[in-house]
């Protein structure tokens, strides 16, 4: 990566650690705060499934055609101005899509909300390779980590403070104050270093091994996602469980990730990239072959327990991968990367919707199963 006084190993390593752990923290933090306001937005509107279902569709959007950007941004105006500008994007938006009374108008502000979330999910992870890279040991978990908790946060305190009676723009203002102060502890330290790429061009398309990445994350995002939106739906038709209890499932995968992410660094250390990325990736998969084989709500909680350790350290190798290799400048694999990666999540629950309404869901599930073993099957390579 050519950049101009880039991070030397050693240099700002405490502060800037912490600084990028913040950063993981806000974008969690303000992204999973909407999630709680979806009821709200689809009453105060009056939405049917299907229009919702549009509209939501609005925050991909926005964030598909940042993300591609915002590795030549990055280049050009350094990470810190990209992180502080989205962030305070996000911290803006929140108030909107808690008032807005109108599709078009809340469409056109989560377009918006999801480019700010698609242009700060970018420049962290380059500040994150910056930064691994000059601490010399793997930290990648661990940063991503921190968004995990992040989205717990936010999920949980904006429907915490609705639960105690407060109205939804009250709560998400809340949320705001919560991401200026961190923003003002954490912005002295955020890498502002711009990069000798004048002839890029603004948008490139990713090529070569950072393109083969892509597949992979593509992969692995599109596992989370179906996770995200199937797995309720699994366990209620295929497990009998009450439909109160249908969200058990994700919330099981999701601390498991959390918890294997922020154990994932000194894991990473101690038994090395590849072995990882192998064993993860054959964990993951060997969860969901146990969700779809036994007839048992015990054993696919714990086969969705199994997928969330597993794929919890996978998405972060790649990224560290992704900042060792030569074919592309970093900051445009990471952007290409990312870019591909939430495609995944965009698409796999349609995708595994089109599967299960011409087979089964348990035909869906399965084939995701198998694409993760092919993750496996490539660690050694990925890590070379």
């Amino acid at each position: 990566m050519n950049t101009v006084d880039a991070l030397q190993p050693g240099e700002h390593t405490t502060a800037t650690q912490l600084a990028t752990r913040v950063i993981f923290f806000i974008a969690g933090l303000g992204m999973s705060a909407w999630a709680p306001l979806v009821p709200y937005a689809k009453n105060r509107i009056g939405l049917s499934d299907a229009s919702l279902g549009a509209l939501l569709l609005s925050l991909g959007v926005g964030s598909l055609v940042a993300m591609p950007l915002t590795g030549k941004l990055a280049a050009k105006y350094g990470c810190k101005a990209l992180i502080i500008t989205a962030s305070l994007g996000i911290m803006l938006m929140l108030p909107l899509l808690a008032t807005l009374s109108t599709p078009v108008s809340l469409a056109l502000c989560l377009m918006l909300f999801g480019a700010a979330i698609g242009v700060v999910d970018v420049a962290m992870n380059i500040q994150a390779v910056e930064v691994e890279k000059a601490a010399g040991r793997a930290m990648m978990s661990g940063f991503h980590g921190f968004f995990s908790i992040g989205g717990i946060a936010g999920a949980g305190l904006v429907s915490a403070l609705l639960w105690l009676g407060l109205i939804p723009l009250q709560a998400v203002l809340v949320i705001a104050a919560v991401i200026i102060m961190l923003l003002l502890c954490s912005q002295k330290h955020l890498l502002s270093q711009r990069l000798h790429q004048p002839d890029t061009p603004l948008l490139v398309l990713p090529r070569g091994w950072v393109l083969f990445l892509g597949i992979l994350c593509f992969i692995l995002f599109l596992s989370e996602g179906a996770i995200l939106d199937w797995s309720a739906l699994f366990l209620t038709n295929n497990r009998g469980l009450p439909t109160s209890q249908a969200g058990l499932g994700y919330a099981v995968f999701s601390v498991a990730m959390t918890i294997g992410r922020l154990t994932g660094d000194r894991t990473v250390s101690r038994f090395g990239s590849t072995t990882i990325l192998f064993c993860g990736s054959l964990c993951a998969a060997a969860g969901i072959f146990l969700a779809v084989s036994v007839n048992d709500v015990t054993v696919t909680l714990l086969a969705f327990l199994l997928v969330g350790l597993g794929a919890s350290n996978t998405v972060p190798i790649l990224f560290t991968a992704a900042g060792k290799q030569d074919a592309m400048p970093v900051n445009l694999a990471i952007s290409a990367m990312t870019t591909i990666g939430y495609a995944g999540i965009l698409a796999g629950p349609a995708l595994v919707g089109f599967v299960s309404q011409w087979f089964s869901l348990t035909t869906a599930f399965t084939a995701i199963a198998l694409l993760l073993l092919a993750v496996a099957a490539s660690a050694r390579l990925v890590t070379r």
